[in-house]
């Protein structure tokens, strides 16, 4: 079973719905003791970073066991940007740190010059960086639904970028811990395709 985690940064309901479309069972583990019993852990999220310091060290010290355990973890939108070591937007608080990199705001302006709007909100195209289990059947330039300021780096661990007149990390993986900044639950066919294939890699070399 997936453990969904909830630490009060953002409404559950249509993640518990896209993995039920997908015959996929969650549950919402009351502590950190309840993660040992997860195949899989999904940390979702919107709006402020600094909403993760309610994952206190215990949180993360169970998280990270986890990982370390080779169950599969991801992230979604403010989960994704957990995953690097912090963010700009609340400096005093760390992230999980599995992935290097801090996250920065899109500074909302193109090539040109021009202003964009920040936040980030709406539809937007995935280039394909490389391939990776978490894109498995996945046409580049597939649309995907975006609502967020700030983005993860462009690194090694980058497997899709989207541009918001800038490039920014789409999706991550490394290994068997993956993330996206878009919200798949929100995002029709291929959203549901990206939590298909993360939970095919709950079962994979297990």
């Amino acid at each position: 079973m997936i453990a969904l985690v909830d630490y009060g940064a953002g409404n559950l309901t249509s993640v518990r719905k896209a993995f039920a479309a997908l015959a996929a069972p969650v549950f919402t583990p009351e502590s950190p003791a309840a993660l040992s019993t997860a195949s899989g852990i999904v940390v979702p999220g919107v709006g402020h970073f600094g909403a993760t310091s309610a994952l206190g060290p215990e949180w993360v010290r169970a998280i990270r066991a986890s990982v370390e355990a080779g169950r599969p973890l991801l992230g979604i939108c403010l989960g994704m940007q957990w995953l690097f070591e912090g963010s700009d937007e609340a400096p005093e608080c760390a992230g999980l740190g599995v992935l290097a990199g801090r996250c920065r705001r899109l500074a909302g302006v193109d090539e040109s010059g021009a202003m964009l709007k920040v936040p980030h909100v709406g539809w937007n195209d995935l280039a394909i960086a490389r391939e990776d289990s978490i894109v498995a059947d996945v046409e580049p330039g597939s649309q995907v639904y975006f609502t967020h300021s700030f983005v993860a780096p462009v690194t090694n661990d980058t497997v899709a970028v989207t541009r918001h007149g800038e490039p920014f990390a789409a999706i991550v993986q490394r290994r068997r811990v993956a993330g996206v900044q878009f919200h798949p639950e929100k995002s029709g066919d291929v959203g549901l395709q990206i939590l298909r294939n993360w939970i095919r890699s709950l079962t994979a070399n297990a």
